[in-house]
């Protein structure tokens, strides 16, 4: 049985892992682009930044398990199969992604205004505008973000888990529920509460060590 725990933790440690590396890739290049686009932006445009953020409402407004279902074509043509840990890292991307989005356009928009006129002031470029300055100020309130976007992709894996995706979810469900072991159930709650701690009190350290 320790043999069963391990590898659904080792499962979850994946899904997580690898869906948060591509959700912050996709999300921080969707933040800039808002970013740059808004209205009180570098490079105000309208249109660019109406059709982002409709976008990353509508995928925000998706129950995970119906995003999960309704993704499965290109689940399917990007991994090969829709059943298993990597099939899961590409729906809980998509869930993942958005918010990633919002909470790094949020603090990006939320650096002193007066920071980003002086540096206009000094020449530097929009390039060295939003990775210089505006990404160096927003670090902390970034890292905190990540942080609730790590612990909510860690219950998306156990959702995903129940519908064939592996990991904790799929252990506490084919085990714990389908054939009674409670003490499994029981493991399985304890590992996640462990896991969500742990990385909560990471984030914090982080962010009171960058706020300094």
């Amino acid at each position: 049985m320790v043999d069963i725990i391990l590898k659904a933790f080792n499962e979850t440690v994946f899904m997580t892992f690898y869906s948060t590396i591509f959700s912050v890739i996709l999300g921080f290049i969707l933040a800039v682009i808002l970013t740059i686009s808004a209205e009180d932006g570098l490079r105000p445009n309208k249109i660019i930044y109406k059709v982002l953020d409709v976008i990353i409402n509508i995928l925000r407004s998706f129950p995970f398990i119906i995003l999960m279902v309704f993704i499965i074509p290109l689940t399917r043509a990007i991994v090969g199969t829709s059943i298993g840990k990597e099939a899961a890292i590409v729906p809980l991307t998509f869930a993942a992604a958005p918010f990633v989005a919002r909470i790094i356009e949020s603090s990006l928009r939320e650096v002193d205004k007066g920071v980003i006129e002086a540096a206009k002031s000094f020449g530097a470029s929009d390039f060295q505008i939003i990775f210089k300055v505006m990404l160096k100020e927003a670090v902390p309130s970034i890292v905190s973000g990540l942080t609730l976007t790590i612990i909510s992709i860690i219950g998306y894996s156990a959702m995903a888990g129940t519908v064939g995706g592996g990991g904790l979810g799929y252990l506490a469900v084919s085990y714990g529920y389908q054939r009674f072991q409670k003490d499994v159930m029981i493991v399985t709650v304890i590992i996640l509460i462990i896991i969500v701690q742990a990385l909560q009190m990471l984030g914090n350290y982080l962010y009171k060590k960058l706020n300094k």
